[in-house]
């Protein structure tokens, strides 16, 4: 799961969609992308289906995950797991 938390491109609302994640002033759910990329669309189609979502905050929530996991690699390369604590018995 990613954490959407620290992607500026989206915000979060109870309100809105039910609390889905969206692109940051629209009602686009992000998941909208996803699905329509793997779909088969292009991102240039996706924005003149969604006009309200801009270029920047599409590459902002593509490069996310990617970022997320690079951290996270990073921070297991540095300080290993939880669970490698446990392996002693």
């Amino acid at each position: 799961m990613v954490d959407w938390t620290t992607c500026q491109a989206v915000e979060r609302d109870p309100e809105k969609l039910g609390g889905a994640w969206v692109f940051r002033g629209t009602r686009v759910p992000v998941g909208a992308l996803f699905e329509n990329l793997a779909g088969g669309a292009t991102v240039d189609q996706f924005l003149s289906w969604f006009p309200g979502v801009a270029r920047g905050q599409v590459d902002a929530v593509l490069a996310h995950p990617a970022a997320s996991v690079e951290a996270y690699n990073a921070h297991v390369a540095n300080d290993g797991v939880f669970s490698d604590g446990l392996r002693s018995f």
